[in-house]
């Protein structure tokens, strides 16, 4: 009735690959849902700040919404109002809106 210690060693020891496998599933998850996604959204707005010129109607990410006037490299002064200009830093420029928006606000 009593098994032997040799005879319980020698039970099956469990493959390295299957018990990493629960991980490497979880990492591919978080990249395909999570990681990826963000990078391509990151890739995407930094194109469109890059492409940015003098005449652009954007909204930033305050919620201003204003013509461009002047753009630097870190800066961007946007029209928010006839004769009233306010100074940006290009990174808080959330979008592009289509020509013709501020007239019909």
């Amino acid at each position: 009735m009593l098994i032997s210690i040799a005879h319980a060693a020698d039970a099956a020891q469990p493959d390295p690959i299957m018990s990493f496998l629960p991980l490497i599933v979880i990492f591919v998850l978080f990249w395909f849902l999570i990681i990826r996604p963000q990078m391509k959204r990151a890739k995407d707005t930094k194109k469109m700040q890059d492409g940015l010129q003098k005449g652009d109607e954007v909204i930033t990410a305050s919620g201003q919404i204003g013509r461009i006037t002047k753009i630097g490299d870190a800066y961007a002064t946007l029209e928010i109002a006839d004769g009233v200009t306010c100074v940006f830093q290009r990174g808080a420029i959330q979008s592009v809106l289509p020509k013709g928006t501020l007239k019909d606000l």
